[in-house]
């Protein structure tokens, strides 16, 4: 089963994983629904700091900040 996760970094040094599935499974607007195929969602791309993917759909770098489960480098 897909995972639906996307690894960042900021300029703070902070990276780590933003888990999606909630969000994905969630939210019934068909642009984000349609990331619910794996496909789809791995055609995704970094857009003036933050992700966004093929169809439009993006997320802002504060919500990917906020859901990071951080891994702050030395």
């Amino acid at each position: 089963m897909p995972e639906f996760r996307v690894w960042v970094r900021f300029s703070d040094a902070t990276e780590g994983t933003v888990k999606l599935r909630e969000l994905i499974f969630s939210d019934g607007r068909p642009v984000v629904a349609a990331l619910r195929d794996p496909r789809e969602f791995a055609h995704l791309s970094v857009l003036s700091d933050t992700v966004v993917w093929a169809n439009g759909f993006d997320l802002a770098p504060e919500y990917l900040y906020t859901n990071t489960k951080r891994i702050v480098a030395a």
